[in-house]
Parts: C-alpha cells; structure tokens; sequence
C-alpha cells in the first residue's frame, strides 16, 4: 500500500480542519476541496492546495464523487479521507475510490456495504457473537399472518425499521396487532422512496433504553482494539447533542466485556481504520443498533480519555502501518463531555445562517474547541448547522460538567443564534448532573421547560 503524502480532504467545516490538523502533525500534504459556498473555510486557506469542486448544493459538491476522484487526480493525490457524513458511509465512493488508484481513508467497500444493510450487519454481528435487540433476523415478507407471529414472538411493543435507514428516518413504533400490518406498509413504501430500499425488519422496542457506543480502531491486518465507550443519551429527534465518556455507570468488567466481543467482531468481519459499534443499554444489557463506519462527530471525548489521537490513527492504518497500540495501553483517564454548538434558534432548532460578527472561544483546564468559526465567516445555508464542539475533561465528571458551564459562558458567537442556551440548561439540570438517562430524557425535559416558562 502507498505511503500517504498526499491527501484530499473530501468534506468541509470543522472535521476537515481536524484532519487537515493530523495530516500536518504526520508531515502528509493536504488538498482542500470547497463548494462556493465554501471559499472562506479556514482549512480551505491553511491547505497545501484547494480545489472548488462545484456550486453550494451538496449534490453537485460534496456528494459528487466523479468531481472528488478528478481532484485527487489532478493534484496527485494518493489518498481521500471522508471525514463524517456526505459519502463517508458510501461503499460505491470506498469501491470508485480504490479502483481509481487512490487509498481510501476507511474500510473497504465490501465491509461498509454489509454494515449498511441493517438486516445484514445485524446477522454478521449475531454470528460474531455480538448482543443484539430481538427481532425478526431478516427482512419481513409480504405474509401477514407470519409477520404478526413474529411480532407476537417478540412482544409488544415493536419497532419497524428500513433496512436501508439512518439518522433516526425509515421507522414506526407498533403497541399492537391491530396496527401492524398497516405499520409494515407504510415504513416499505416510504423506505422505498427516501431510500431506494424498500426492505424492513422488526425488532424489539426497548422503552428506556440509553444510547451507549464502543469505539474500535483495527488495521486490517489481524490486530484490534476498543477505547472503551461514549454515553450519547442525550438526543432531540434521535439527533445527539451532548457525548460523553466514559458512560456513567458501566463498570470496568462490564466494559472490558463488551469491548471484548467489539474487537472480536472487527477481527471477524475484516474490519480497517476506526469505526464505533453503537447499543441501545438497558436493564445492565447491552443491544446492537448499527456500526458507524467511519471517524464520529463525538470522537474527542474519547481522545480526551484516552490519549489517542483518532484521526492519526486513521492515518497510520491506511497507510498500511499496523497498529501500535495493544489493549493493555489503553487506560480511561477522568471523564470528558462535549457539547455541540449548532447555529439554530435554542428553542424553535430554525437554521441560523448568516455573518458571524463577534467570535470568542473559551480557554482554561481541560478545554477544547474543534470549530472551523471566526470572526467575519459567514455560515452558507446549505449545510448541517452545527458550527464546532466544545469539549471538557477533568478528573471525575462532576469537573467536567463544572469546567463545561464554565466555558459555555466564556463562549461568544455573536451575529446569529446558537444553542449555546440550550447547552447550559443541560449541564445545570439535576438529571443529567445525576447521570445515566435515557434517549428520551433530553426531549422530555425540553417540553417540561417549555411548558413551565410559558406558565408564567
């Protein structure tokens, strides 16, 4: 495999600067690609070179692959990293990719194309012996009274879900039989038709249950290994707002554990570079959801509590280097919580593009900001709203959710609105200052909030 001595940043905003900023670390040149929209990014200006790869719309941009494998050509690039989101998670991008020459920054097609297919990726982590929800262990059919004897088999309540899917779409909760024919119909045809996939399956509905990942780092070449986990139970429409690690109340045994099995399934499946397995956790249980194959938005709780620099390794792997690190140099150091910051109204989640006209970025033990922001960037409407994170570290989490009010208030945006507010409700409420809740808690609260403010 080619040493990377070039690399084409194929995404935007602030995890394009993150990898910009481990690429400089190795001494690897960096080609930034923009919209133009996009011009004023600050990655765009620290690259080596850049390349407009067309107009704001991400379709004729950031997801148009013929014009990313032109620009890695053109600028003799030997590698693309996909950073998060767009194609990161495209196995015909990963195939189009290698077949051109290039080192894709990632697993290999095959490996990202099965853990696409829920159904699929559920049946290889079965087979590896990974927890998974209970369900129907394949697609549904278009046999009524077989469907309705695997939901009974299952308990109410179920869960319907595309099996081409994400991000929270593609999904229906049914209590009881009366509805379950009609639910199987709809979640097809709108499956169908937002994914080009009309396949579902059922599972279990877990009604508490928190949102628990692992995350893995293997090399493709038999060597594997977990960085323990990350609690993002903190969600508004099945979206994450805060992360943290490791996740209050998982114990060491239980951790090494399901780390173990982790590791075992990348080794299995022939996994390559980072990814993160992510449960659902409830009742001490620990239930598949899906595998993230790619770097997360979430990655710096877990660099904070380990000493791991994600994106170096990420690196590293591709270029064909086997991992050195072994589980034993692995060690969970105080806790981490990270915040994103998203330019939306804090309470209606309205979009704010628009001039940023004052920017000050908070400092002090423990602090960390990853954003592409300045002073004068103006945020294009184009794009997802999340403008950067802050995260924390201290000694125990109690610190952390301290250091984290801190810098929350230090934090000046100002030119459009932010969930800064929002942020800031969270880490002063008494549950979340408690730990441990569930997906549902965040939303719940909010509506709690909102109904206590209009009482007055």
């Amino acid at each position: 495999m080619p040493k990377l001595e070039k690399v084409v940043i194929a995404n935007r905003g602030e995890i394009a600067l993150r990898i910009l900023r481990a690429c400089q670390a190795l001494g690897i040149r960096t080609v930034a690609v923009h919209s133009t929209a996009d011009r004023n990014l600050k990655h765009v200006g620290l690259a080596d070179e850049s390349i407009c790869i067309g107009p704001p719309a991400a379709g004729e941009s950031y997801l148009n692959i013929p014009r990313l494998i032109a620009a890695a050509e053109i600028t003799d690039a030997t590698a693309i990293h996909p950073g998060y989101g767009f194609l990161s998670e495209r196995a015909d991008f990963a195939e189009q990719v290698e077949k051109s020459g290039f080192v894709f920054i990632g697993p290999t097609a095959e490996v990202i194309r099965l853990m696409g297919d829920k159904v699929e990726a559920i049946k290889a982590m079965k087979s590896a012996g990974v927890p998974c929800v209970p369900g129907s262990g394949g697609p549904l059919d278009e046999d009524p009274a077989r469907n309705l004897r695997i939901a009974d088999e299952i308990g109410y309540p179920v869960i319907i879900k595309a099996a081409g899917g994400g991000g929270g779409r593609g999904m229906r909760v049914v209590r009881d039989a009366e509805h379950l024919v009609q639910s199987i119909a709809l979640t097809k045809s709108e499956a169908k038709a937002a994914f080009g996939n009309g396949q579902v399956y059922m599972e279990k509905f877990l009604e508490n249950p928190r949102h628990v990942e692992i995350q893995v780092l293997a090399d493709g070449q038999g060597h594997a290994i977990h960085l323990g986990e990350r609690d993002c139970s903190m969600q508004r429409r099945h979206q994450k707002v805060v992360e943290e690690a490791p996740a209050p109340g998982i114990t060491p045994a239980v951790r090494d554990e399901i780390g173990r099995v982790c590791v075992e399934a990348c080794l299995r499946i022939g996994y390559r570079g980072a990814g993160t397995f992510e449960f659902l956790y409830e009742d001490g249980r620990f239930y598949f959801i899906e595998m993230n194959t790619r770097i997360q938005v979430e990655h710096p709780v877990t660099e904070m509590v380990t000493g791991v620099d994600l994106v170096r390794e990420q690196l590293l792997i591709a270029g064909g280097e086997p991992l050195s690190l072994r589980q034993e140099d692995i060690v969970l150091r105080g806790h981490a919580i990270e915040c994103r910051v998203n330019a939306e109204d804090p309470d209606s989640f309205m979009p704010s593009p628009g001039t940023i006209t004052a920017f000050e970025a908070p400092g002090g033990p423990g602090v960390r900001v990853d954003t592409h922001i300045y002073g004068g960037y103006k945020i294009p409407p184009n794009y997802d709203s999340m403008i950067g994170k802050l995260i924390v570290h201290g000694p125990d989490r109690a610190t952390a959710i301290a250091r984290m009010q801190i810098a929350l208030g230090e934090t000046v945006i100002e030119g459009v609105k932010c969930n800064i507010p929002l942020q800031q409700r969270i880490m002063a409420d008494t549950g979340f200052q408690a730990g441990g809740k569930n997906i549902h808690y965040l939303e719940k609260r909010m509506a709690e909030m909102k109904k206590d403010a209009g009482g007055h």
